[in-house]
């Protein structure tokens, strides 16, 4: 798996990824999150998983499966976008915290580059789903949050593959379930949030 996980970043080999629901009581301003994370999982036997943190109802995670050629790929994803904003642009403070997190998988072994790649379909895939909700922070689409992560898991046995691009069956498999999952996810906590948004965005 490769991720920018606040506790396990980088390239690991592992067989989990955990999401830990946190709220603001959760994380006092003189704590550190990755040290809660960490003893939280691993009080509940995910000391080895790859760790996410976030603030939305783990409940409401969404699903996608697709296959291309003899590709297949899975993408689970919490979707929050209370703190998101546009790639570039001057960030606001936020009271409220809100994140993507998604682990996409893939059924074909990947080498270090072959697993790079597939990390920027992945988060394209995300930007373009975040984009196609039509959110807009101070005038602009947003296209994330600022606390977003993903996390890109292919097996650790088998032909390793290079390329992951846009055009190949990889690429093509991993971009349709990350795009999906995080749609979905998104639509949902538009359909939630939507009037708290418009209100904050008028501040």
């Amino acid at each position: 798996m490769l991720s920018w996980s606040l506790t396990r970043p980088g390239a690991v080999t592992t067989h989990t990824v955990a999401w830990l629901k946190v709220d603001d009581a959760d994380l006092p301003i003189d704590v550190n999150p990755a040290t809660v994370l960490r003893k939280r999982l691993e009080a509940a036997g995910h000391a080895d998983a790859v760790q996410l943190m976030t603030s939305r109802d783990v409940r409401k995670h969404h699903q996608a499966r697709h296959a291309f050629g003899a590709a297949k790929a899975f993408c689970l994803a919490t979707v929050g976008l209370a703190n998101a904003g546009r790639v570039g642009a001057a960030q606001r403070s936020h009271e409220q915290a809100g994140t993507i997190n998604l682990v996409a998988q893939i059924d074909q072994a990947l080498d270090d580059a072959g697993l790079l790649e597939a990390m920027s379909i992945a988060a394209q895939a995300r930007t373009a789903a975040v984009i196609d909700l039509g959110l807009k922070r101070d005038g602009l689409l947003v296209t994330g949050t600022g606390t977003d992560c993903i996390v890109v898991a292919c097996p650790s046995v088998g032909p390793r593959q290079t390329y992951a691009g846009l055009h190949t069956d990889i690429g093509r498999a991993i971009g349709a379930v990350v795009y999906d999952a995080v749609l979905a996810g998104g639509q949902e906590w538009v359909a939630e949030n939507i009037g708290k948004w418009q209100a904050g965005d008028q501040q």
